[in-house]
């Protein structure tokens, strides 16, 4: 196990052993680090909705109508708590994030009693304010966290499950003025830290409430939620809590390959956003990125760009306004004659061939990134290759020692590195723009090179085709091709030319496959 990883998983272990009321009490035998921990700020109910109530919310939208069709008619009412609590940031430094505990009631003893918990994690945004307790305030220009907890409301809390679901440190009231992104040690504790005061809460509000745990705890997750999700069963299982299963949808697990797989042209939609995230997270955790922000950003974009994400402005207003480019992230000069083919790639190693188009749009003379980085980068990942490349079914190891900082970072905090020992099930979109399918494919390969037994992980692409007639998700894919084949419909009767194609990229990740891979976990879970 990494020393990192070890030494966080000690520090849970500690305070997992202590019970709920035991921990908030002084002098329970935790020292000072644990006792900031996940320690309950404040919380209060925000919402409740009864199934009738929140069928009729669903009603309400084409969206929501929609979202009914694929969830199913809420069986459980759902009351929703805003909780906040104590945390850490990227660095290790006091923080206190907030998040939402959604708990199902009803007659019902699929509503009441012995529930399973569910902690989720959501997926990236660019806005400060986001709070995914705010189901019922939508504000499609900022994307508040409305839509996304809705959806796992419906999904999960509606249909009987406990969830306990984090705003994550730098968003929705936290005192942290950067988000540590994709930063799988601290994401991964923050996480824990909402579980360990959403338990607080519960037992806290309304005590004479029937609905309790059942022993079962699930993790999922979308996008950045899902390599969330991932990390958090790996601390989970390091400190020696029992997870019962996981089933992250479409996160960059495997992110060190996902990085060398951008570096070397194939530039996924909203590639600008995540690499500021990102780089902004790394360079507050290990400080080590850049010496100065214009070593890395080129000059237009350089001034204040520590301090631009999350942002309290749409992301469409950062565009306008010059802060970040929208698409192009790259030169379209290559930053040296032999990685002319990448720029862009004319035959990019691990996406799908149909996504290669749609790399040239990362590439422009307004781009975010310096080539002198870039070059870099290329040629610290031509001397220490990772070994995905460029087959993504066997070796599938991160590179032995990268030496460039930002490439020691992508390998620091890819989750090749350990074993599960619950059911774990990857679930994405064999097409995805945003968040290549691959990355499940080779923490797979990753898992079977190493052993892991038999059927323990597996991996679904709600994008592929029904495999016989004992497909348990042939109706998650049939779903899926229907969904995708009503957009594209409704393209064309707009106007589209190009037979919807675009409005199915665009949807792809956050609309389309989001939706089924939490159709696929609420099956997956059922089954333990």
């Amino acid at each position: 196990m990494p020393v990192a990883i070890r030494n966080a998983a000690l520090v849970l272990l500690t305070c997992f052993t202590l019970g709920a009321s035991a921990y908030v009490q002084a002098g329970s035998g935790c020292d000072e680090g644990c006792k900031a921990r996940g320690q309950l700020l404040d919380h209060r109910v925000t919402l409740r909705l009864s199934a009738a109530a929140f069928s009729k919310l669903l009603a309400s939208n084409a969206s929501g109508q929609q979202l009914a069709q694929i969830a199913g008619a809420p069986a459980c009412s759902v009351e929703m708590v805003t909780f906040r609590y104590r945390t850490i940031g990227g660095a290790g430094e006091p923080t206190t994030a907030s998040g939402a505990l959604m708990i199902p009631g009803g007659r019902s003893a699929a509503c009441s009693g012995p529930r399973p918990l569910m902690l989720y994690a959501h997926g990236t945004t660019a806005y400060r304010n986001y709070n995914i307790a705010d189901i019922t305030q939508t504000d499609p220009g900022n994307g508040d966290g409305a839509g996304e907890g809705i959806s796992v409301a419906a999904m999960y809390a509606a249909q009987g499950y406990i969830v306990v679901a984090t705003n994550y440190a730098g968003y929705a009231g936290s005192d942290l003025t950067y988000h540590p992104y994709l930063n799988a040690d601290q994401q991964s504790a923050d996480v824990v830290d909402s579980l360990r005061a959403a338990r607080v809460a519960l037992s806290e509000t309304k005590p004479e409430r029937r609905t309790r745990e059942n022993g079962k705890l699930f993790v999922t997750g979308y996008s950045q939620g899902g390599f969330v999700a991932l990390a958090t069963h790996r601390a989970l299982q390091a400190a020696g809590v029992k997870v019962t299963a996981s089933a992250p949808g479409s996160g960059p697990y495997a992110l060190a390959a996902t990085a060398d797989a951008l570096i070397e042209g194939e530039v996924n939609l909203g590639s600008t956003l995540f690499t500021t995230l990102i780089v902004t997270g790394y360079q507050r955790a290990y400080g080590n990125i850049y010496g100065k922000p214009g070593d890395f950003y080129e000059a237009a974009y350089a001034p204040g760009i520590e301090n631009l994400l999350p942002s309290l402005q749409p992301l469409d207003t950062l565009f306008a306004k010059g802060k970040l480019p929208s698409t192009q992230l790259f030169s379209s000069v290559p930053p040296a004659p032999q990685y002319a083919s990448m720029t862009p790639p004319t035959s990019p190693p691990l996406a799908p061939p149909s996504l290669t188009p749609l790399f040239a749009a990362g590439f422009g003379n307004a781009n975010l990134v310096r080539n002198a980085y870039r070059l870099g980068l290329l040629e610290d990942a031509a001397a220490n290759p990772d070994g995905a490349f460029p087959n993504t079914t066997v070796a599938l190891t991160p590179a032995a020692n990268p030496m460039h900082p930002l490439r020691q970072a992508f390998k620091r905090n890819d989750l090749r590195n350990w074993l599960p020992r619950a059911p774990v099930l990857l679930c994405g979109g064999g097409s995805d723009p945003t968040v290549f399918f691959f990355n499940a494919r080779i923490e797979q390969a990753y898992w079977q090179n190493a052993k892991v037994p038999a059927g323990l992980t597996s991996v679904l692409d709600v994008d592929s085709p029904v495999a016989g007639p004992n497909d348990p998700y042939a109706p998650i894919k049939q779903g899926f091709a229907n969904a995708k084949a009503t957009l594209a419909s409704q393209a064309v009767a707009g106007g589209a030319t190009d037979g919807g194609a675009s409005a199915v990229l665009q949807a792809y990740h956050g609309e389309l496959v989001a939706s089924f891979c939490m159709v696929a976990a609420r099956a997956f879970f059922t089954n333990f």
